[in-house]
This record gives C-alpha cells, structure tokens and sequence, in this order.
C-alpha cells in the first residue's frame, strides 16, 4: 500500500463512521413490522400483518377525513355520522360479550376511525359487521334522532372545567371561523341544526372506500383476509373526487387579551397561543422538541403556583395547529402571567435552546412503534401515514436522528420572531376589583373527549 492510500484510510474511516451513524436508524427501522399490501378494485387500502396463532384479530379502518369539515354553523356533523355507521348498542355489545373485544368509533378533527377487536375465528363475521356500517349505512330518521340524543344528553350532563372553557376560547380567539375552533363534538344548538340530507350528502363525499385505509393485525392470513373483503366490502362505493382539506386562512387575532367573566372560579386560567405546524410540516419533530423545551422554563416561572397547571402544548393537524402555553394562577396574577407567557415565546428566539434542553426534550418525544409494539401503536403510525402524508417510519427514525439544535432554533424563529398571539384569560376577576368586570363572554358547554 502507498503513502497516499494510507492518507485516505483514515478519511475513508471517517466517511464510512458518519454513514454508519447515519443508517442505523434505518438499521432499526427493519425490524418494525412491515405489512402484506394490497388493494381493493374501489381503492380501500389494505395493510395485512398476519401472526400465525394469534387467537385475536385487530381491525383499525380509517376514513381520512374529519369534522374538518362540518358545514359552518353544522359542528358535529361528522361525529354524528361516526355515531349513525353502528348506531344499536347490541352490536358493541356483541363484540363484548361474544368475542371479547370491542367495536369502537373515534371521529377527530382529521378522521373518522374505527376499532374493531375480536376473535380471528369471527374474521369474516367481525368483516361483515363493517361492511353493515360502511356500505349500507343506516342513515334513517329515527337512528338520527337516537344518535343525536345521545349526544345532547352527554353533552347536558358534562360539567366542563374553567380549563376546558379556557381551551375553547382560546382556539375562538386564535382561529376565527378556521374549523378547528369548532367543538368535534357540536354544541347544543349545531346539533339542533343537523339533518338527515347533511349525513347523507357528508357520506357520500367522505365515506368512500377510496378515502380509507384498513389495518389488520392478528391471527388472520393474507390469502382469508383479502377474500373476505373482496366479498363484503367490495361493493364500497369509491369516490369520484375526494375533497382536500383546503381552507382560508384565519385572519390574524386581535392582538388584546380577551377576559371572560366565570363567576366563583377559584383560579384564573391563562392562555396565549399562535399558529403551530403542520402534522406533516417537515419541521414538526422540532416543533414538539421546542413546546417540551418552552414548558421546562415555563415552570420555573411559576414562583408559588401550581406548577404542574403550567404547560406548553403544540397540537398538529392535516392543517397548521396550535402552539398553546397554559397556565392556572392566582386570579391577582392572571394579566402579569399573560405578559410572562408572551415573553416567554420571544425567549425562544432570544435565549437559544441549549444542548441540555434539547437532549431532555427530545427524548421525550411521542415513540415510534418497534418490533415489540403493541398491535394498536402499530396499526395507529401506519394509518397516521396515510392520513397526514407522513414519511415512510425508517425515513421518520433517521430524521429524527438528524434533528439538532439548529433546526429546533430555526423553527423557533419561524413561529416567535415576530408572533401573532392570541391570549385569554378565564376566572372570577369581579372578586378582585370591580373596575377589572368585563361582561361575560357565554362559552357553550364542552363535553369530555370520547
């Protein structure tokens, strides 16, 4: 070998060290499960793991559109045909007691999800029972009328906390009429509004087999599987167009703090908020790393406080969310936590995140499902690729491994340099003074998450 092969060595060394740093998350992404996959000829993708012996089957079906898209004034209308697919509770009530599972339905912002868990042995009948829901849904007048009661009563019957109000107002304040300031759920009056035509008219421009993705996860082969839902879903209508999630932007919030009057509150709730990213925002790991890293200094402002009732969240959707710092305080402390909130955000762009901070904080991120995951965390980061048009999940491992300091830096600057806050604060401020009374803001009541 001559001088100037041995030169090179050590470069090539080098070279092939950083290549190794840079592989191995992909290295550990090939051990993740990767499914059978197929396709139905009206489009309904398939992601087939089969577990040979496995006794129990699980079905997760996503439709990949949400209460996005309730019509204006309409709020609830997408949960309200989740709730119609399987609208008799001896159905849940069979998967319960016969099979020892469970039918759920979920409806967000974003998708309409079902969860159907039962016994590999039911497979064909667990398939059927779907199919009764998707491709013949009983979208009758008098299942109307019972899932919408059900929801107003839950909804009379809930007791929203000063923070639940407190979230909603904040989302009114920041978004206008952007739909994600409308309750999933509806209120008293949207529900009031909704009616037959309008589940009609949002099954046939959502429920399409064409807009879905179906896992399946247990003791069922590929070669049953796709037989039985060539069988019975087959005949799933596929959508001509699907509609994007393609909306105007909010206008930018009135830059005041609103007050809302809550009488006998004990507590003020505090809440400023901007605009966050995207679910699939290449930039949205580091906006999660920054809202971890902001709560860490957030609490160490909370001097006598309750520091567990001060957090920094940033919600990602199909559209851009929110980046929200909360808080519960003393009523006298309301309007300078406001203000310290607000400089807060404007620190992360003055006040660099250190290497500490950001080692602590992305550790904390949301894990993403390995060998050893539970089928649920499996089926959940498969159906969210579809849903938000994320990366394949080695390609998500290895950007996360090439996040640094710089990026979550960057990001700060992109949201922070110059925000448009939104701010509120929520409590019993006439017990303070008079002279600080605004009028009461009437919040309609929010019902617990499903």
């Amino acid at each position: 070998m001559n001088l100037s092969t041995n030169r090179r060595l050590p470069v090539k060394i080098a070279i092939a060290s950083v290549l190794f740093i840079l592989l191995l998350p992909g290295k550990l992404a090939a051990q993740v499960p990767d499914p059978e996959r197929d396709q139905l000829l009206n489009g309904l993708r398939v992601l087939i793991w089969s577990r040979p012996g496995d006794q129990n089957v699980l079905l997760k079906i996503r439709i990949h559109s949400g209460a996005v898209f309730d019509t204006a004034g309409k709020a609830g209308t997408m949960a309200l045909l989740g709730d119609i697919l399987f609208p008799d509770a001896t159905t849940r009530d069979f998967f319960r007691e016969e099979m020892g599972g469970r039918l759920e339905v979920r409806t967000d912002y974003d998708e309409i999800e079902i969860t159907a868990l039962g016994r590999s042995d039911n497979f064909d009948r667990i398939v059927d029972i779907l199919r009764a829901g998707l491709v013949t849904t009983p979208i009758t007048p008098e299942n109307l009328t019972k899932v919408r009661d059900a929801r107003v009563k839950e909804i009379k019957n809930a007791v929203p906390t000063p923070g639940d109000l407190a979230d909603e107002a904040i989302r009114k304040r920041l978004l206008g009429s952007f739909p994600y300031s409308r309750p999933v759920d509806g209120t008293l009056e949207s529900l009031g509004r909704i009616e037959r035509g309008d589940l009609m008219l949002a099954r046939e421009r959502f429920l399409n087999a064409n807009n879905a993705t179906l896992t399946i996860i247990g003791g069922v082969d590929h070669g049953r599987a796709m037989r039985a839902l060539q069988q019975l879903l087959g005949a799933w209508n596929k959508s001509t167009q699907l509609v994007p999630a393609s909306f105007r932007q909010p206008d930018p919030p009135d830059p005041s703090t609103l007050t809302v009057e809550l009488t006998d509150a004990q507590k003020a709730e505090v809440r400023v908020a901007v605009r966050g990213v995207s679910r699939s925002d290449p930039d949205y790991a580091a906006a999660m790393v920054l809202a971890s890293v902001a709560q860490v200094r957030w609490r160490k402002i909370a001097s006598d406080q309750d520091r567990s009732s001060f957090f920094v969240r940033h919600e990602g959707h199909l559209l851009p969310g929110l980046f929200v710092v909360g808080a519960s305080v003393n009523t006298a402390d309301a309007s300078r936590t406001v203000t310290e909130a607000e400089q807060l955000l404007k620190s992360l762009v003055s006040s660099p995140v250190s290497a500490a901070e950001f080692d602590s904080a992305k550790s904390e991120l949301p894990a993403l499902p390995g060998p050893q995951a539970p089928p649920e965390a499996i089926a959940n980061a498969f159906l969210d690729i579809d849903t938000f048009g994320l990366l394949p999940i080695s390609d998500q491992l290895r950007s996360r491994a090439q996040l640094s300091v710089a990026d979550v830096q960057r990001v700060a600057g992109r949201l922070f340099r110059d925000p448009q806050t939104a701010a509120v604060t929520l409590g019993s401020f006439k017990r303070i003074s008079e002279k600080t009374a605004v009028p009461a803001v009437q919040l309609p009541p929010k019902k617990p998450g499903r």
